[in-house]
């Protein structure tokens, strides 16, 4: 079983801004979910173990290979689908998935052919492989995006970002999809979307200001939560009160009024009620500062 694990990896850029701040994670095979805001440093994760990128230190082994000594073994096992990818114009799924197959190594074109036809068919793009990539929809054009990442066989995937923007049914296929894929592999999945951690991941970290600052599995980060949080319908100017007086981790609109969620020990005031907590809360609640960082066993 294949295990990604990192190290203390820092990376700083000419600006000085710190993309990076000693970050450790062990990632068995399976779905694993990074969350965290724009401008975390996810994507600068996700480019350096894709090897596109050099951390100014720290360490990254992939079944037991030093990552930084071995870029050319990790490159042969890695699929990779960036946050934004570009495309030559006109050219067809099927011809250009060809074309990223050879430099990717696989140079006999019977299997070419073979492994190119049956990533159209799992990616459900068969009927479209005619069909220039340019003008593909947004949801069929990440599934592409996904078969050039499984070309080669990879045993680590790195996917960032891969529903944003995507319709509600696009979002369903992507996530049927990554499930497949993630039965035998390690597959990353970088996101600021809660719930596709939510629905994807049994193990997840949120990184925050180049920090990852929680860990572990949802449920049992969820259930850490239960009976610290309340919740209250309320006016813009009761709104405005309440964050001077106690810890609001949230608000929504609910039927045009505003909902706030706070997180406190106890009832803090009239009206409001307890009730189970989602990820999306625990999100919320540790980038305020107010969770309960915890890591919980493999």
């Amino acid at each position: 079983m294949q295990r990604l694990r990192i190290q203390e990896l820092s990376k700083t850029y000419p600006n000085g801004i710190r993309a990076l701040d000693g970050v450790s994670l062990e990632i068995p095979n399976g779905l694993f979910g990074l969350l965290g805001p724009n401008g975390a440093g996810k994507s600068t994760l996700m480019r350096i173990l894709a090897t596109l990128s050099s951390p100014d230190g720290g360490r990254i082994t992939f079944d037991g290979q030093d990552v930084g000594r071995e870029t050319a073994w990790l490159r042969g096992r890695l699929g990779y689908l960036p946050q934004d990818f570009g495309v030559y114009p006109g050219v067809s799924a099927e011809s250009l998935l060809d074309h990223l197959a050879v430099l990717k190594g696989l140079t006999r074109k019977p299997d070419r052919r073979e492994q190119v036809e049956a990533l159209l068919l799992r990616t459900n793009l068969y009927r479209h492989r005619k069909q220039a990539v340019s003008t593909l929809s947004g949801g069929m054009r990440q599934r592409f995006g996904i078969a050039q990442a499984l070309l080669g066989n990879p045993q680590l995937v790195i996917v960032d970002e891969p529903t944003a923007g995507l319709d509600p049914s696009e979002r369903h296929s992507f996530h049927d999809l990554l499930s497949e894929i993630g039965e035998q592999i390690v597959v990353i999945l970088s996101t600021h979307i809660v719930g596709d951690v939510h629905d994807l991941c049994p193990r997840m970290a949120v990184l925050a200001g180049g920090k990852v600052i929680l860990e572990g599995k949802p449920e049992t980060l969820t259930h850490s939560l239960q009976g610290l949080l309340w919740r209250k319908t309320v006016t813009p100017a009761e709104l405005a009160d309440l964050q001077t007086a106690v810890r609001v981790i949230s608000t929504r609109r609910v039927a045009g009024r505003i909902q706030v969620h706070v997180l406190s020990d106890e009832r803090p005031g009239g009206g409001f009620e307890a009730f189970h907590p989602g990820l999306e809360d625990v999100y919320f609640a540790i980038l305020q500062g107010g969770g309960r960082k915890e890591v919980s066993p493999c």
